[in-house]
């Protein structure tokens, strides 16, 4: 008898775990539905990051072949954006830049949370000489425009797009070590971290199963701003001649490519500059509907 009374308290928390799990999955639904921001961002982006895979499917010619038609040729049915100076079929290297932006963009982050988020990690919990050497390179990081930095950084180490991954990852690691740190100090007060403590876990334990994924939310809502402002530096820099180099076909580079012609030939830079704006938008606004997503008050006033 009582093997059937547990059995049976077992299926009902297991039915209602489901049932908890499947509500769960319809108020996200409704939520992302009702957010345009989040619908738009999320959508255009998965489809930018499907241009940037399928590139050799896609793009009717090589990025870096040239005679595909006459030079200066205007948009038309055989070359959707037109060709340039080297008579390049522009949608083709605008189709192939996408990998560039989003490698950028995905490294970038990567290296910054290796850093930032670790060193943030460290100084919140630790506090005392730690805590205070670590922002005192925060602070020596941060005075120094991003874009200087990354422009110093490239100047130094040579023009080349593993260089911009370096710069870039390095630019944005403060920020993300900023905010760590932050909300260390608001998370180790809390009462589940004191009673850890209490019971003997590790520091390392405690920063990494219960500080770093309460987290989380606020760590993914930064890094999809960083990205963003990874792909513009990279244009930025690439635009001066410091980052990526021809015939790579990155963004910024065909925005220099196209300065001289701006009158003549606007499509040269028409194309490559809505591609930034899209890349950017879209990453931006995914970010903000993450944003609305992870904030609990919020996301009550939507879902409920």
């Amino acid at each position: 008898l009582n093997n059937n009374i547990q059995e049976a308290h077992l299926l009902a928390a297991k039915a209602a775990k489901k049932e908890h799990r499947k509500e769960k999955w319809i108020k996200a639904y409704r939520f992302i539905r009702s957010n345009k921001k989040l619908l738009f961002g999320a959508i255009t982006f998965f489809v930018i990051l499907l241009v940037a895979i399928f590139a050799d499917q896609i793009a009717p010619y090589h990025y870096a072949t040239i005679g595909t038609g006459a030079r200066f040729e205007k948009p038309s049915s055989a070359h959707l954006f037109g060709t340039d100076n080297f008579q390049r079929d522009i949608f083709s290297r605008v189709v192939y830049g996408t990998r560039i932006s989003l490698s950028v963009g995905v490294i970038c982050v990567g290296i910054a949370l290796v850093i930032g988020v670790p060193a943030g990690l460290l100084a919140g919990y630790l506090g005392g000489w730690v805590d205070l050497i670590l922002m005192r390179i925060c602070d020596v990081l941060l005075s120094i425009p991003w874009v200087l930095m990354a422009v110093a950084v490239t100047a130094i180490s040579g023009p080349g797009i593993h260089v911009v991954y370096i710069a870039m990852g390095i630019v944005h690691a403060p920020g993300f070590m900023r905010i760590m740190r932050s909300m260390v100090l608001s998370i180790r007060e809390r009462e589940y971290v004191d009673a850890a403590v209490q019971l003997g876990e590790s520091k390392l334990s405690i920063l990494f199963r219960y500080i770093l994924p309460n987290s989380a939310g606020v760590i993914i809502v930064r890094a999809a701003g960083v990205m963003a402002g990874a792909v513009l530096s990279e244009a930025a820099i690439s635009y001066i001649g410091y980052g990526t180099q021809p015939p790579n076909p990155s963004w910024g580079l065909m925005l220099t490519d196209s300065q001289g012609y701006l009158w003549q030939q606007p499509w040269m830079a028409v194309f490559p500059g809505i591609a930034i704006v899209l890349l950017v938008l879209s990453v931006n606004l995914f970010g903000d509907g993450l944003r609305d997503l992870l904030d609990p008050r919020y996301k009550g006033k939507v879902m409920n």
